[in-house]
């Protein structure tokens, strides 16, 4: 299965013999450069351009071309090589586009000599840069693995190469360029597409393969060098187009020869085939037609990375809401306020009381209250519109992390390389946009615990559940919360650990267990809470002293270093004074250094600690197991209905990726 990678991701290559496929949408430029260790270009017999296309284990392409195929043998590269780099520029000197952001995003992809796709990246977030590194090839512990880059510049060849450690980088791009433009001398123009009506008529020229590529070269006759970027005809500026043969009607002979007209030159191309170029890639964004809105495109937002844009395009669709929500509501309350101060002027004059006077201002001032609440909604429902649009091309393009649990992208689950920049902990809508659900996305690591409400909290539908139930889908909340973080993070790099006092959460906890992705065994009675909260206290403390002491490498050998996340059910059942200030301790200080709670409890059940629990409730984020409005944003107020992920009935999802992460963790440890 291709890995589509993202900026900065990277993938196992389990075969030394590669090609790499670039596709462009107009000609551009393609380098490989060899690097050390470091990254470092030792030299310019490192690197394999057009004017040098070969180099130890490297072969790339001698001419600007919208489509290359570079072949890569890693086990014919030096043993000093640790990095093999794709590098891509936009041919300079012509009248073509000068910058990445002017043209359609190129794509690359990794294969193996049987054609099939190993990794692919769509490099996007390019604006002035005129080159940039594609991806690159490394060596890590004998093994080698391709990473995703994009990493551009607006100086071109020159800043990139001295960017990566070449001395003589300036000249280098020199001749580079230069062979570029030679070879774009030496090319011979192909033949246009067909047109629909048949009609193979030549006339206007693309480029084609010069002799260096395999093309056929000239012959009769000089044919003056044509640029594919300046638009000029064959005949030179100002100049008419020379006529060129015309095959029309009847299929002509393939053996006969063409004349040339006078004056014009000869066409080399066979009448039966085609050689023109692949059309190029659609545009990013469909357009629109005239007056209707442009059709929205997932990842439609600034960001290095496809996951950054989804996640500012995420939190752009919640700002959307919110700000055309309270644009409707402000409108709406505007013409009540004006209705009643209408009426009210109407009823304070005796006259206008009797009669049919006062009945037309009355209904005159319901009629205007009625136009302007009925031209708040057609712009709540055209923004609405536009925004459920959004919603059904972003939610399909969504990673695992951003992903709802019923999404198809968890059929295709791995366990990841790198920790996602954030997680999704449920949905978020409004009562005038029911249908439209926003994720409510939270950055990692988490910078504050998680409270799951257990309590008697009526739902959003008016429905209540009682205290049973209430604790039992809390419980299922938590784990399909840990199961989510778990799934996200590399193998090793979270774990998790329950505390479990009464036992009361071994039904939903089982996921957890059975599949062995927990450290140990939800923790049982007091002597299970003083355990893990000593165990956690005690690491939350000495990771605080290395950091605080500039000492981070100074840990116990063997220590965990990975993200911790504790559990906590059916609270204060179980704790003591000691327990409740050691939790409190982990709270307040445990993001900072690692360590994350998870509190599933009902605030009413601990009201007899008081006052002393009020800093922990408002030191973590609440959330419901069943839908309710308890969220409010600061920006507009208003207050947001918030829905858990949970898993559909009857899903093995949940299942299915605990596993995968638990073979994972095995092979890690």
């Amino acid at each position: 299965m291709t890995a589509e990678l993202v900026r900065g991701q990277n993938h196992p290559l389990s075969q030394a013999r590669l090609e790499i496929r670039i596709s462009a949408g107009t000609p551009i430029v393609a380098v490989a450069a060899l690097g050390d260790e470091n990254g470092r270009i030792h030299g310019v017999e490192w690197v394999a351009h057009p004017g040098a296309p070969t180099q130890p284990g490297l072969e790339v392409s001698r001419q600007a071309a919208a489509d290359h195929r570079l072949a890569v043998d890693l086990d014919a590269v030096p043993e000093a090589v640790h990095r093999v780099s794709v590098l891509l520029a936009l041919p300079v000197g012509g009248t073509g586009p000068a910058r990445f952001g002017a043209v359609a995003a190129p794509f690359v992809a990794v294969t193996g000599l049987d054609g099939g796709e190993v990794a692919s990246y769509t490099i996007t977030g390019l604006e002035a840069e005129s080159a940039v590194v594609a991806l690159e090839l490394y060596r890590r512990q004998g093994a080698w693995k391709v990473r995703a880059v994009g990493q551009g510049y607006a100086g071109g060849l020159a800043e990139l190469l001295t960017d990566q450690g070449l001395a003589q980088a300036h000249q280098l791009a020199g001749s580079i360029n230069e062979a570029v433009a030679q070879g774009l001398a030496r090319s011979v123009q192909a033949p246009p597409p067909r047109t629909a009506d048949g009609d193979r008529s030549r006339q206007a020229a693309a480029p084609a393969l010069g002799p260096d590529q395999g093309g056929t070269a000239p012959q009769p006759g000089p044919v003056p060098p044509v640029s594919p970027y300046s638009g000029q005809t064959p005949g030179g500026p100002g100049q008419p187009a020379p006529q060129q043969p015309s095959y029309q009607g009847a299929a002509p002979d393939p053996n006969a020869v063409t004349q040339p007209t006078a004056g014009g030159p000869i066409d080399y191309s066979h009448p039966r085939r085609q050689n023109a170029a692949p059309p190029p890639p659609p545009p990013a964004t469909p357009p629109a037609a005239p007056g209707q809105p442009a059709q929205p495109v997932a990842g439609d937002a600034t960001g290095w990375s496809m996951e950054e844009r989804l996640y500012n395009q995420v939190w752009g669709m919640f700002e959307d809401l919110a700000r055309t929500t309270a644009a409707y509501r402000s409108a709406v309350d505007f013409a009540e306020s004006r209705m009643d101060k209408e009426l009210e002027q109407v009823l304070s004059d005796p006259r206008s009381r009797i009669g049919g006077q006062g009945d037309a201002a009355r209904e005159a001032a319901r009629a205007r209250h009625a136009q302007l609440v009925a031209q708040a909604q057609e712009a709540l429902d055209r923004d609405l519109t536009q925004l459920a649009a959004e919603a059904d091309v972003v939610e399909p393009a969504l990673p695992p992390a951003y992903a709802r649990w019923d999404s198809p992208v968890w059929h295709a689950y791995r366990v990841p390389m790198e920790i996602p920049m954030a997680l999704r902990l449920g949905d978020l809508h409004l009562r005038e946009a029911d249908r439209i659900r926003i994720p409510m996305l939270v950055r990692l690591p988490l910078e504050r615990g998680l409270w799951i409400d257990s309590g008697s909290t009526g739902s959003s539908d008016g429905s209540f559940t009682d205290s049973h139930a209430m604790s039992r889908l809390a419980m299922e909340t938590a784990v399909a919360h840990a199961a989510r973080l778990l799934a996200v993070y590399p193998a090793g790099e979270f774990t998790v650990h329950v505390i479990d006092p009464a036992g009361s959460g071994a039904q939903p906890l089982a996921p957890l267990v059975q599949t062995g992705v927990l450290a140990a065994p939800p923790a049982l009675g007091a002597a299970g809470v003083a355990d893990v909260l000593g165990r956690l206290t005690q690491r939350v403390d000495l990771v605080q002293m290395a950091v605080r002491g500039g000492a981070a490498d100074s840990l116990p050998p063997g220590f965990d270093t990975s993200q911790q996340l504790l559990i906590v059910n059916d609270f204060p059942h179980g704790f003591d004074d000691r327990a409740v200030n050691q939790l409190r301790y982990l709270a307040d200080e445990g993001p900072a250094f690692g360590v994350h709670l998870m509190m599933v409890a009902d605030r009413e059940e601990s009201s007899g600690y008081g006052p002393l629990l009020d800093p922990l409730w408002r030191s973590l984020l609440r959330l419901t197991p069943v839908a309710d409005d308890h969220l409010a944003d600061p920006w507009v107020g208003h207050a947001w209905t918030y829905e858990p992920p949970l898993v559909p009935p009857g899903s093995q999802v949940l299942q299915q990726v605990l596993a995968q992460v638990a073979t994972a963790r095995t092979k890690f440890m």
